[in-house]
């Protein structure tokens, strides 16, 4: 009986460490188009980690992306912002937490395109493809590769 106790101790300190790590999370914002399903699956996929996500649903991207400074050869189908950096595209939430972790001089994060397998992108096929960091003079680097 103690251990069954000491057991459902850790688990509700767990439990509140769990939701403590969450709310020191900063909000997020997404823009994307109100038809594509794939960015909701990529909201969804935030949201499961922990993000609070307000979605603005608008017709055009081109000018959010050009004033988020998203080069366009990384370019994707929706844009984000999270604290001071921008999210560009199917970014796993691992990468963005890391990325408000560690703090680089960044603009952002971006995965270009809409690879198979990347959050939001889940059909059963699995590409290879890599999250970039991106600043404003359009240098990028490799931040992770996903296998």
């Amino acid at each position: 009986m103690k251990q069954l106790i000491l057991m459902a101790g850790i688990i509700c300190m767990l439990g509140s460490l769990s939701i403590a790590i969450a709310s020191e999370l900063p909000p997020m914002s997404v823009w994307k188009t109100p038809t594509c399903g794939c960015c909701g699956k990529w909201v969804e996929h935030m949201q499961d980690a922990g993000f609070k996500v307000e979605v603005n649903d608008v017709e055009d991207l081109d000018e959010v992306k050009r004033m988020s400074h998203i080069p366009e050869r990384l370019r994707s189908c929706h844009t984000a912002t999270v604290g001071d950096y921008k999210i560009e595209g199917h970014v796993p939430a691992d990468d963005v937490k890391r990325l408000l972790a560690t703090n680089p001089n960044v603009e952002g994060l971006a995965v270009p395109g809409m690879p198979s397998g990347s959050p939001g992108m889940e059909n059963g096929e699995r590409d290879s493809y890599d999250v970039f960091t991106f600043s404003k003079d359009g240098t990028t680097k490799v931040f992770n590769s996903h296998k």
